[in-house]
């Protein structure tokens, strides 16, 4: 009986380097592109024991859009949370706001008054540090010059921030 040609479905072909090269350059890329999405970084900060709960709860519970913008991941505080890229950032339990006085005035929107100082409302070009000044624990909001106005953000974010803190002083 004739001797078959042993057929192998290996091929003993190198793959070439370009192709190599095409492959690492796609690497680098899709990494370099995750990496702008990666998680935004949050700083731990002293809070009471009654805050951390409030602020922890209203983390869980806060949408996973805001400013029709993502969720994003964060590492580092654990009282906070991320959307979009650049990060509208949202950070819990924080101080009172650098300039805010008693007389200064408060935005209102959905129930929730907002601290913003002055230079940020007339610089259109600014990012927008606006902190809630008539509930406890304050809550702040970093909104990146890119989403002005901030408005989106302030409503998307009410019914959270209504139900997990408290007011103590409303705004007018």
């Amino acid at each position: 009986m004739p001797r078959r040609p042993h057929l192998s479905t290996r091929s003993s072909r190198r793959p070439s380097p370009l192709g190599v090269a095409g492959v690492v350059v796609l690497t680098t890329l899709l990494v370099s592109t995750l990496a702008g999405c990666g998680a935004v970084r949050l700083h731990d900060h002293e809070v009471s024991a009654a805050d951390r709960r409030a602020c922890q709860a209203l983390v869980d519970d806060l949408p996973h859009r805001v400013s029709e913008l993502p969720r994003r991941g964060t590492k580092g505080g654990d009282l906070g949370a991320a959307w979009g890229d650049p990060a509208i950032v949202l950070t819990c339990g924080v101080g009172t706001p650098k300039g805010y006085r008693p007389t200064s005035p408060c935005q209102r929107v959905n129930g929730v008054g907002w601290f913003v100082p002055e230079d940020q409302i007339s610089d259109q070009g600014k990012d927008v540090v606006m902190t809630t000044i008539d509930r406890k624990p304050n809550i702040e909001v970093v909104v990146p010059s890119d989403y002005r106005p901030p408005d989106a953000a302030m409503v998307d974010l009410a019914g959270a921030i209504k139900k997990h803190t408290k007011v103590v002083s409303p705004c007018s």
